[in-house]
């Protein structure tokens, strides 16, 4: 659903409402919000690029802006440019700016190598995520706290990703962080953001069952959680364990912890030349994953990372052998719809 009318429809819902006798049942929700990652630099030299985010998104996530090593180029500056620059164009188009990310293992800068000891990690840690957050108090409504917590295969007790902040601090500085957070903006949504948590296969599974147990310890502890991301970098040679995401979604409902798609696209790199036929394979793909989180809970956004194929990470690590460009987005190089930004409207106009 395009920007203006997605805002015609809130309108137009909140304009009936406002004039109907009270009955007793609950109106219908608001749609959901669909949005994207942006790219600082296409974002400042190419028209049709915001035009593009203008017409379709409703929300922005900076891609890279906010990560540390654009952040913090030392320990004792910060630099917001990409990051306010991004809510400014966020402000003037109606649109609401999620932060992405304050704790990931890569994207560091090298002066935080020199770290060391339980302490400096945990005063570090503190200063960046109170800094960043408020920063931006009231004005994000949403930051991804944790990204990419799980390890690759997670087995037994060893089922987080090896980092500065695990080798120091142990598995609290998670805990630390959204409580860090919190203190910095009380009403922000609060996430963990994860990858491979989606489709068929016992690696999936694990790593579905390793996030779960990080939220249940978070929950258990009286953490301030509020969300899971599924990031959504589909493989498209995968089937989606439907069954598994609708499971694991319930199970994070009933902790009262919702669920949001933030970084959705589909690595076609294995999937067919045809651009028609991988077309309706990436659709499919993205319908599957968003029906089995539906069945469960109604998420509360939906992000692609990137919104047209001409700005996409995918080429850097899954070039395709045959030499064609990848179509991992809902928008081709062209701007052009594809069959994937019509799964993305379905399910963002639903009630």
């Amino acid at each position: 659903m395009r920007r203006r009318d997605f805002i015609q429809a809130s309108l137009a819902v909140a304009a009936h409402t406002a004039f109907q006798v009270p009955v007793a049942q609950a109106s219908p929700p608001p749609r959901i919000a669909y949005g994207s990652a942006v790219r600082g630099d296409a974002l400042v030299d190419d028209l049709a690029y915001r035009t593009a985010l203008v017409d379709h998104c409703q929300l922005v996530v900076p891609e890279g802006g906010l990560k540390w090593e654009a952040v913090r180029p030392s320990e004792d500056r910060f630099d917001f440019y990409e990051g306010d620059k991004l809510l400014a164009f966020a402000d003037q188009n109606g649109m609401k700016m999620r932060g992405h990310t304050l704790i990931w293992y890569a994207a560091m800068p090298e002066w935080t190598s020199s770290i060391r000891g339980g302490k400096a990690a945990e005063k570090a840690l503190s200063k960046h995520v109170r800094t960043v957050v408020g920063q931006y108090k009231r004005r994000i409504p949403s930051w991804d706290v944790i990204n990419e917590a799980i390890a690759e295969d997670p087995r037994g007790s060893d089922y987080l990703r090896p980092n500065l902040w695990l080798e120091n601090m142990g598995k609290g500085y998670i805990e630390t962080a959204f409580r860090r957070a919190e203190e910095a903006d009380p009403k922000v949504q609060l996430v963990i953001n994860e990858y491979d948590i989606e489709c068929v296969g016992e690696q999936f599974k694990n790593r579905r069952d390793a996030l779960l147990r990080v939220v249940r310890d978070l929950r258990d502890r009286d953490a301030p959680i509020h969300a899971v991301g599924f990031q959504g970098h589909l493989k498209g040679q995968y089937e989606i364990d439907k069954e598994g995401v609708s499971s694991f979604v319930a199970e994070l409902k009933a902790m009262d912890v919702d669920v949001l798609v933030t970084e959705l696209d589909v690595i076609d790199n294995l999937l067919p030349a045809d651009e028609k036929q991988r077309d309706e394979v990436i659709a499919g793909r993205a319908s599957d994953l968003l029906q089995a989180i539906f069945d469960a809970n109604r998420p509360t956004a939906i992000l692609t990372w990137g919104i047209t194929d001409r700005y996409t990470w995918v080429p850097m690590w899954f070039t395709r052998d045959d030499g064609s460009p990848n179509r991992p987005l809902p928008l081709d190089r062209d701007y052009k719809a594809k069959p994937l930004m019509d799964v993305i409207e379905r399910f963002v106009g639903r009630a």
